[in-house]
């Protein structure tokens, strides 16, 4: 009986011993719920929706397109009903665009485009975003800084832009009157909800 007893705990002690080693050398073997914020954490660090992706390759091209003078590449982004209000007021249409790019007397014309919203609404989708825009004025080369709204219609497999608004910031190189700089020229500045200057009255 003795001897039956020594082997069930001999036998005991080496199974647990076993179980313990296997638990050491396999952590995730401890818990399932361990592992699942690993698994999760990847998707919670990106901070780029798919929408603002699939149209800042969109943006690209048409960047791309106007930098390069290239028709095709333009006709392939701009709808057929396409219709611009540039910073300046002006308005055209897409073959105006086409002609703009093509036989336009200023060659140093380079634009840049980055999108910060974008609203999906079936198949209509709204971008708004920042743009710089190299051009001369009156010889004098000029970095036009604003912002723009733009509006793509989706046509069978991809999308169209059948409008497009841009808005330049204001420059503000003044200081206000404690003689801190403005943020008059940042992006998307809503003035109603600035910061407020809280001096003395």
């Amino acid at each position: 009986m003795d001897r039956f007893f020594a082997c069930w705990t001999v036998s005991l002690f080496l199974c647990c011993a076993a179980g313990a080693q296997n638990l050491t050398a396999n952590p995730l073997a401890n818990s399932t719920t361990s592992a699942a914020p690993a698994a999760d954490q990847p998707g919670a660090m990106s901070t780029v929706s798919p929408e603002i992706t699939q149209f800042q390759k969109l943006e690209d091209s048409w960047s791309d397109a106007v930098n390069r003078r290239d028709q095709y590449g333009l006709e392939l982004v701009l709808s057929p009903l396409f219709v611009d209000v540039s910073a300046g007021g002006d308005v055209t249409t897409r073959n105006q665009q086409v002609v703009q790019v093509i036989s336009g007397d200023d060659k140093t014309v380079y634009l840049t485009q980055k999108v910060v919203t974008v609203r999906m609404l079936g198949d209509i989708a709204v971008a708004n975003g920042t743009y710089t825009l190299h051009h001369k004025v009156n010889g004098t080369p000029v970095d036009e800084k604003g912002v723009f709204t733009q509006v793509f219609e989706r046509v069978r497999n991809g999308w169209l832009c059948i409008n497009s608004q841009r808005t330049v910031l204001r420059q503000d190189n003044s200081t206000g009157k404690k003689g801190r700089p403005t943020t008059a020229s940042e992006p998307f500045h809503i003035p109603l909800f600035g910061k407020s200057e809280k001096g003395p009255q």
